[in-house]
C-alpha cells in the first residue's frame, strides 16, 4: 500500500501544503480552525466550541476507524488547523502519518490522555467515551485545549463546557438509573467486538463475549473461539446478541441461533450515526445504546427507567 505521503503527493496537493495556514476566519465566523479525527470527538468540539469553533470531521459517520485510509484532503484539514483532537490510541493511530505527510505544526490533543482508561489482555482500551465519566473528563481537556489556542474565547468555552456537563451528569445517571432496574444475572452482554468495555464496568455488566475477541475489528475469531463463546452462551443464559451498526451481522446472528438466543438492536461501538439516525451524537447514540441493551438483557421487558430517548 501507498505512503500516505506518496498519496498526497500523487494527488497534486503538494501546493496545498507548502502554502501554510490560511488567515484564522475562514468566512465561516468561526474564530478558530480544528481537525477532529473520530465523530464522538467532532461532537465534543462542537459542544464546547459552538459558532466559535469550525470543526473539520476526519472520520465520516458510520465509519469504521480502525480500518480507515485517510485522504489527500484530510491532510489538508491538518493544514489548516489550529487545533488537533484526537480520541487516542487503535481508532485513529493512523494520524501520525497524516500529521507527518501535512507538515502540520498545530498543537495536538490526544484525549485518552486525559480519561480514566482500563486494560483488556495487557492492552489499553482504546474506547474510553463509552463511560460518560470519561466524556466529562474529555470535554474539560477540549475546553482547556481551545481556550489555549484562543485565550479570548474563554468565556465561550468555560460556558458551553458547563452547559454539556451537565446534560452529560444526567447521562450518566439515567443509565445507571436504567441497568439499575434490570436483575444482575440479566445483564450478560455479548457484542461484535470488545468495544463497550467501559460502559460494562460503569454500569455494573458482565461482558460474557464478542463475536471477534478483540479490542479491534480488524481480529478475526477462530471456528474455535466461536464455538467456544456459543458454548458460553448457551450456560450463562446469555438473552441477545448485539451486532453493531455498520456490521453485517451476519456472524452475529449465525452465534445467536447455534446458540438460542436472540438478536438484539444494533449498538453505535465505535462510531457515531447520521443526522437522520438515533446515534447522530454522543448523546443520542448512548441513550439508544442503552435502550437497545436494556431490550436485549430482558426479553422486551425493560420498564419506564430505561425509556431515555435517543434524541
Amino acid at each position: 500500500m501507498r505512503t500516505i505521503i506518496s498519496f498526497i503527493l500523487a494527488a497534486g496537493l503538494t501546493g496545498v501544503l507548502i502554502s501554510g495556514c490560511r488567515e484564522a476566519d475562514d468566512g465561516s465566523g468561526a474564530a478558530v480552525r480544528v481537525a477532529a479525527t473520530t465523530p464522538q470527538v467532532a461532537d465534543f468540539v462542537r459542544e464546547v466550541g459552538g459558532d466559535r469553533v469550525a470543526v473539520t470531521q476526519i472520520l465520516s459517520p458510520s465509519s469504521d476507524p480502525h480500518d480507515y485510509e485517510p485522504r489527500p484532503s484530510d491532510a489538508e484539514s491538518l493544514v489548516d488547523a489550529d487545533l488537533i483532537v484526537r480520541s487516542g490510541g487503535d481508532v485513529d493511530a493512523w494520524l501520525d502519518q497524516l500529521v507527518e505527510a501535512s507538515g502540520s505544526d498545530a498543537p495536538e490533543l490526544t484525549l485518552i490522555d486525559d480519561v480514566e482508561t482500563r486494560e483488556e489482555d495487557g492492552e489499553i482500551d482504546p474506547h474510553w467515551w463509552q463511560d460518560p465519566r470519561n466524556a466529562q473528563l474529555a470535554v474539560e481537556a477540549i475546553a482547556a485545549g481551545l481556550a489555549e489556542v484562543d485565550p479570548d474565547g474563554v468565556d465561550v468555552y468555560e460556558r458551553n463546557s458547563r452547559l454539556y456537563l451537565a446534560e452529560l451528569r444526567r447521562l450518566d445517571r439515567s443509565i445507571a438509573a436504567c441497568m439499575g432496574s434490570i436483575p444482575a444475572d440479566e445483564r450478560l452482554l455479548v457484542t461484535s467486538h470488545d468495544a463497550l468495555g467501559y460502559y460494562a464496568d460503569r454500569f455494573g455488566i458482565e461482558v460474557v463475549g464478542a463475536a471477534i475477541p478483540s479490542l479491534s475489528t480488524q481480529a478475526q475469531a477462530s471456528a474455535g473461539e466461536t464455538a467456544d463463546l456459543v458454548e458460553t452462551i448457551r450456560r450463562t443464559g446469555v438473552n441477545a446478541v448485539f451486532p453493531e451498526e455498520g456490521t453485517t451481522a451476519e456472524l452475529e446472528r449465525t452465534i445467536a441461533e447455534e446458540a438460542g438466543a436472540s438478536v438484539g438492536g444494533e449498538l453505535w461501538a465505535d462510531t457515531l450515526g447520521p443526522e437522520d439516525s438515533d446515534g447522530a451524537t454522543y448523546l443520542a447514540a448512548m441513550r439508544s445504546n442503552t435502550e437497545a441493551l436494556a431490550a436485549g438483557f430482558t426479553g422486551g421487558n425493560a420498564g419506564a427507567a430505561c425509556a431515555l430517548g435517543s434524541g
